[in-house]
C-alpha cells in the first residue's frame, strides 16, 4: 500500500456481545477496573451514517474500557440491520474490528483498501471526525475501523 495503516495508529479493539451488562462486568473483573458506564444509542434517522451503502437505522449499547491509548469497546447491537448485528448473527460474541487512526490519510487509505477489493461496510460521520468499517473479516479474520482522529 502507498498509504499503509501502521501500528502506531492502533487505538481500538471492538468486541460484539449478546449481553453487554454481563460482558462489561466480566471484563472489569478481569482487569480489576470499575465496570464501565453503558451508553445506549437509540435508533435514529441520520444522513451521516450508512450501512452497506444505504442509510442506516439502528441502535447500540456501548461500553468502553481505556488502557492508555487503546480502547476496548463492547457493542451490543439492537434488532435493526447493522454491521454489529450482522457480525453477531454470523459469529456470536467476538472481535468485530480493530481501530486505527490514520490522520489526514483517511481518504487515501480507504480508497486503496477499496482498490484492493475491500468494501466499506459502514461509514459514520460525527462532529470533528468519522469512522469507516472496512469489510475485511473474510480476508483478515477481523474488520478494520479507519478513523482520521478520535
Amino acid at each position: 500500500m502507498d498509504n499503509p495503516i501502521g501500528f502506531d495508529g492502533f487505538i481500538q479493539i471492538a468486541v460484539i456481545v449478546k449481553d453487554i451488562e454481563k460482558a462489561a462486568k466480566a471484563w472489569a473483573e478481569i482487569f480489576n477496573v470499575s465496570v464501565p458506564e453503558i451508553r445506549v444509542d437509540l435508533p435514529a434517522e441520520s444522513s451521516s451514517l450508512t450501512y452497506r451503502g444505504k442509510p442506516a437505522y439502528y441502535g447500540l449499547k456501548l461500553a468502553v474500557i481505556k488502557f492508555g491509548p487503546i480502547a476496548l469497546e463492547l457493542h451490543e447491537p439492537d434488532e435493526h440491520d447493522s454491521t454489529f448485528k450482522e457480525f453477531l448473527d454470523k459469529h456470536g460474541n467476538g472481535v468485530h474490528h480493530l481501530g486505527f487512526e490514520v490522520g489526514s490519510r483517511r481518504d487515501a487509505v480507504v480508497e486503496e483498501l477499496q482498490e484492493m477489493g475491500f468494501s466499506m461496510r459502514t461509514v459514520g460521520y460525527y462532529p470533528g471526525s468519522s469512522w469507516t468499517i472496512v469489510d475485511s473479516e473474510d480476508a483478515l479474520g477481523v474488520n478494520l475501523n479507519i478513523k482520521p482522529v478520535r
